[in-house]
């Protein structure tokens, strides 16, 4: 497939592509993932890098924060809201970088935050996506 795009897709595109996305996953994950906001930035924020260890923005394609599922107690008080970020300009990068579809892009990525969602761990995430 050949991406529709003469320009670079902005902030709204890919939304549209996380949200197509998360509707091609099965019902059994999407009714888990309901209440996480899937968040769309261009760069991780100062906070993140810095957590996370970033030399460079552009390392950081995704990012899951919340409490995993697995972690969850009914008796905790009320966290933050679980969100799932996509950061634009490092998917962009990416694409360019290795033509990947970027739809398919978009989805790998969000798969693999929701994978966190879940509890799980990067070779679970693999299985996950080739379900998927």
């Amino acid at each position: 497939m050949t991406d529709p795009y003469s320009t670079p897709p902005d902030l709204a595109d890919l939304e549209a592509m996380a949200h197509e996305a998360l509707r091609s996953i099965p019902d059994v994950l999407r009714s888990r993932v309901a209440d996480v906001v899937i968040r769309i930035d261009d760069f991780p924020d100062t906070e993140i890098q810095r957590e996370m260890g970033l030399q460079d923005p552009f390392e950081l394609l995704g990012l899951y924060r919340g409490v995993p599922l697995d972690e969850k107690s009914i008796s905790d008080a009320p966290q933050d809201i679980d969100t799932i970020y996509l950061f634009r300009r490092p998917l962009l990068d990416y694409w360019c970088e290795t033509g990947e579809d970027l739809t398919h892009l978009v989805r790998h990525v969000l798969i693999h935050e929701i994978g966190h969602h879940f509890g799980f761990y990067d070779d679970d995430m693999e299985r996950l996506e080739q379900e998927c």
